[in-house]
């Protein structure tokens, strides 16, 4: 198979020109701020449209002139704040009308479906994050 890399700015137009008819789109990311739940260049994740963003949800935004897969982890009426799972500092704000989809399904090479989930306890373990996620990567390289 042909592999062909397309610039995140026209490839993601289109996902959310799909996501904007109100049909489902399957990405590839790219980048590791959602480890340990969606590994960059590896799994793929199925995107529905905008629904109601909720905390926990895992959504495509576009900021700017940047797109971006993260977890809400904050909302005060439309505005969102958004972190990535793998992250261990930093936020992203935004607002609901910026979200262009939610993940709904987490597709793993072996054929597995996954739930994307709330990540409650993911959440709540931010404190230690940085010690999981050395842990993660030390035993994702065995």
């Amino acid at each position: 198979m042909d592999k062909r890399a397309i610039p995140n700015e026209l490839l993601l137009g289109e996902v959310a020109a799909v996501l904007h008819e109100g049909r489902e789109a399957v990405i590839i990311p790219t980048g590791n701020s959602m480890l340990p739940f969606i590994r960059g260049g590896v799994d793929r994740v199925v995107l529905s449209p905008r629904r109601d963003a909720a905390v926990g949800d895992a959504v495509l935004v576009r900021i700017g002139e940047r797109y971006l897969l993260h977890r809400i982890i904050a909302r005060e009426g439309d505005a969102l704040t958004l972190m990535g799972d793998g992250n261990l500092v930093g936020t992203e704000s935004c607002t609901v009308a910026d979200v262009l989809g939610t993940v709904t399904e987490i597709l793993r090479p072996d054929g597995r479906r996954r739930s994307p989930g709330k990540a409650r306890l993911w959440r709540a373990l931010k404190p230690i994050r940085r010690y999981l996620l050395g842990i993660y990567r030390r035993l994702a390289r065995v």
